[in-house]
């Protein structure tokens, strides 16, 4: 086990940056001594800073690979990142209770806008970019680091929705969570969501400014083009 030790910890750090936080009695501590604002920027500083330590930790892991290396494997990452984008554009500070992010301001249950497509969509938008890098990266650290995200991401959506229903009650919770869905696009599968208007062009317009800025410093920042061979 040399060497996995710095991996081990930058995981460990990275678990407990999200965990802790998570506890609503904790949040609110923190939040009410350092004010929201301030709450916020340091947790984001914290989150990133445990991000890129556990992605150069991987990167310095010992290599012990699962399978080789094929060209069609970057076509993965590069089909799934952009509906991931999409999902994050939309999903960011958009009106939805039921998740991580969301505001309850104008949230209108019978009209529940991106929870429409999934209550989560940061979350899943976590699991789609992690999933889809898993393929790539066929050796243990990376499969340790992008599949832990993937699950760190599935049990987290379990786990608010269990919480979201505890705190709302079951009947209320049951009343805004009626035209959503846990997998993207169940509810609009079944008939129970339709969109009530067209995108936002400024979410759209975001969500392409994001992929663009994931695809420009992919290669400064990890040290690997993403595009296919």
């Amino acid at each position: 086990m040399g060497g996995w030790g710095e991996f081990a910890g930058a995981f460990g750090i990275f678990l407990l940056s999200h965990a802790l936080p998570a506890r609503p009695a904790l949040r609110r501590r923190l939040a009410g001594a350092l004010g929201e604002r301030a709450y916020l920027a340091l947790y984001s500083l914290l989150s990133v800073a445990a991000l890129a330590w556990l992605v150069a930790a991987a990167g310095r892991a010992p290599y012990l690979p699962f399978w080789e290396m094929a060209s069609w494997q970057w076509w993965v990452p590069n089909l799934a990142v952009p509906p991931a984008c999409l999902l994050v554009a939309f999903g960011t500070a958009a009106p939805n209770p039921l998740s991580l992010g969301g505001r309850t301001a104008r949230y209108d249950p019978k009209h529940p806008g991106i929870a429409g497509l999934t209550r989560h969509p940061l979350l899943w938008a976590l699991v789609l970019w992690a999933g889809a890098h898993v393929v790539p990266n066929g050796d243990l650290a990376h499969l340790l680091l992008f599949g832990g995200f993937a699950g760190f991401a599935l049990l987290g959506m379990r786990a608010i929705d269990r919480r979201r229903r505890r705190q709302l009650g079951a009947d209320t919770w049951a009343l805004l969570a009626l035209h959503t869905s846990f997998l993207p696009g169940a509810a609009l599968a079944a008939g129970r969501w339709r969109p009530a208007s067209l995108p936002s062009l400024r979410r759209l317009a975001a969500a392409a400014l994001l992929w663009l800025a994931l695809l420009v410093l992919h290669g400064p920042a990890i040290g690997v083009s993403p595009l296919p061979p």
